[in-house]
């Protein structure tokens, strides 16, 4: 072969390598949804019948729970905004970045909960059945009249979307975890068939097992709250910091046909629970249905008193400062073991856990996403529910303005 002809032919193949495209793509190059029809590293074809690799093509992004919220991550500043009444210092600011996450609409309904005991009571054992029950005796009270919640709260059709309450951080985590398995079941196989005929079997390669629902962990419960995401176009560097989970220092609408309405449900000071009788009032005594009150900018309600909730978070004075500034969390004792604590007479321990948002029996001071309690686990109040979260999958940003 001649020099001449040789030349030639380089020049050709270069310009295929130029102009192909080894993904198969037409255009662009692959992405995790669009992948190609071959490897761009390998050069062998996805799904072939001789026995290449298996893609799931029909992927068209993450699955959407149930009553979940995208919440898009973002840098934030955590911590409390206000002075620390209770000079406990454990609440001071920090810059960190929370990425995105989902997490419920709503506070766990007794409606939700009794779901789970159905089946709970239908699929397991009694012992299982007894321990997953909540506590309705939190309302007792030897100097108060509340029977009537302690007989009706829980299980009366008539407080069916109030939140439910009298349920420990543990007993938290293990309707999470059934909720997982029930939603996941139901994602893959809808009723009673696989959703991908072609490949039914649902693994997460398929893209069809969600991700655990959990307790959110403390920093993403405040970023939620806070939804500093309506200030962006004031303020991109967000230097005034939300107060509560709404614009402004008031407890009630400042504008519009709504004005003079109160924003959550709280205690106003002693003995006033919920005001004078007529339109003053917050419509609530006690608890109030989960979807009360105006939602905030990330379309979530009741951030803000009605319950607390619990988050995944082991208590300990310090956590910002000694947690990742890249989502923190405190799930141990890592870096501040109990043992440093008197153990005659603090409460700190591993078994105490955070929660947070104020509720029905609060002052405005607890609503203020910033501050932050601690209970043990196993223990219960009529004054602190929950709600889930589920970590996002792949891209942090939004695929439609839907989710």
């Amino acid at each position: 072969m001649s020099t001449k002809l040789r030349l030639i032919l380089g020049m050709l193949s270069c310009v295929v390598l130029l102009t192909s495209c080894p993904s198969g793509l037409k255009n662009g190059n692959p992405n995790s949804l669009k992948v190609g029809k071959k490897s761009t590293v390998t050069g062998l074809a996805y799904n072939s019948k001789k026995g290449g690799f298996q893609v799931n093509k029909s992927y068209k992004g993450p699955i959407v729970g149930p009553n979940l919220v995208f919440i898009e991550g973002g840098r934030v500043t955590l911590g409390g905004g206000e002075e620390d009444v209770m000079k406990r210092n454990d609440n001071r600011q920090r810059t960190v970045t929370i990425q995105s996450f989902y997490m419920d609409e709503t506070e766990i309904s007794n409606l939700h909960y009794l779901e789970y005991l159905d089946a709970i009571k239908r699929d397991s054992t009694l012992n299982a059945y007894t321990a997953a029950l909540p506590d309705t005796t939190v309302w007792l009270d030897e100097l108060a009249f509340n029977d009537p919640y302690v007989t009706h709260y829980f299980r009366h059709p008539g407080f069916r979307m109030y939140p439910v309450v009298g349920v420990s951080w543990k007993q938290a985590n293990d309707y999470a975890a059934w909720r997982t398995a029930v939603v996941n079941k139901n994602v893959a196989f809808p009723k009673g068939k696989p959703r991908n005929r072609k490949n039914p079997v649902a693994n997460m390669e398929s893209g069809l097992i969600l991700p655990e629902y959990r307790l959110p962990t403390e920093a993403e419960w405040e970023y939620a709250a806070k939804a500093m995401i309506g200030t962006q176009q004031e303020d991109e560097n967000q230097e005034n910091q939300r107060i509560y989970p709404w614009d402004g220092p008031s407890m009630r609408q400042p504008f519009g046909r709504t004005r003079g309405q109160m924003l959550a449900n709280y205690k106003r000071g002693r003995g006033d629970y919920s005001g004078l009788a007529g339109r003053s009032n917050d419509g609530a005594m006690i608890t109030a249905e989960v979807y009360s009150y105006p939602a905030n900018d990330f379309g979530l309600y009741n951030m803000a008193g009605n319950v607390n909730e619990w988050t995944m978070d082991t208590y300990r004075p310090l956590t910002l400062d000694d947690a990742n500034d890249l989502n923190p969390a405190r799930r141990s004792e890592a870096q501040d073991p109990a043992k440093l604590y008197d153990k005659g007479n603090s409460l700190i321990n591993d078994n105490a856990k955070v929660y947070k948002g104020g509720s029905w029996a609060d002052g405005p001071y607890w609503l203020s996403p910033g501050t932050r309690r601690y209970l043990d686990k196993n223990e219960s109040s009529s004054t602190i529910g929950f709600r889930c979260a589920m970590d996002r999958v792949g891209s942090s940003r939004p695929k439609s303005p839907k989710e």
